[in-house]
């Protein structure tokens, strides 16, 4: 190719345009590709989180719908002061900036308390381990009431003045009162004292035996076997 035809082809009218419509097309598919993504993630909006704390619900989703936000129910718990359905907690935080359609997810009161299961400790473990176990699963124990038994050793459990058991479901708002011994015995306990086998009295083998008195006389068995006792019987004349 002659060096007068390569120029005349590199500043052809039809090249640059070609080369200007590619460009055209690849910068309109960049601005297409950004403006599609600022409208999905809806880039520069913010939306503040309004506080719908101690709330009902029903209430706090009727305000989060009106800003654009969802809510959505994440988890429940329990304060005795406030009323069921009450909005305990909140994520994202009241005041926090988000998007539009972002979802909110609270912590909502529930109607009645919790309920705890007593364990294995009645007549099983000493009163500090009980202590310790009851306290870690978030059971309210209360004064520690000493019975007659063995020292430090768990005897039992009451709550609202009624023993528990093991496997039975108390309320956390409920008082535990742990039964402990107090290293005393009971007074009600009987005692039997008893004579050794081989012990015998002053008088007869045992103290069961009655002793001799001046008006009980005993007979020698001996001496009554000396007496013959036979009839005489004569023979024929």
């Amino acid at each position: 190719m002659k060096t007068k035809d390569f120029f005349r082809k590199i500043f052809s009218v039809r090249l640059w345009a070609n080369l200007a419509a590619m460009l055209l097309v690849v910068v309109l598919l960049c601005f297409g590709v950004k403006t599609g993504i600022d409208i999905y993630t809806h880039h520069g909006e913010v939306i503040r989180v309004p506080d719908v704390r101690h709330k009902l619900f029903a209430d706090a989703e009727h305000i989060l719908t009106a800003e654009g936000l969802g809510v959505a129910v994440s988890d429940t718990g329990y304060v005795k002061t406030l009323p069921p359905d009450c909005i305990l907690e909140q994520s994202p935080e009241p005041g926090k900036g988000v998007k539009s359609a972002r979802m909110v997810y609270v912590v909502i009161n529930s109607s009645h308390s919790p309920m705890l299961t007593v364990p294995d400790i009645i007549d099983n473990c000493s009163y500090r381990e009980a202590r310790a176990k009851l306290i870690a699963m978030g059971f309210r124990v209360g004064p520690t009431e000493y019975i007659p038994g063995e020292k430090e050793w768990v005897y039992g459990l009451k709550s609202n003045g009624r023993q528990l058991r093991t496997g039975q479901k108390v309320s956390v708002n409920d008082i535990v009162v742990i039964q402990v011994g107090d290293g005393m015995r009971d007074l009600d306990d009987s005692v039997v004292y008893t004579e050794p086998e081989d012990y015998f009295g002053e008088y007869g083998d045992s103290l069961t035996e009655p002793a001799p008195s001046d008006d009980v006389y005993y007979s020698d068995p001996l001496q009554e076997s000396e007496v013959d006792e036979f009839e005489v019987v004569t023979g024929p004349e």
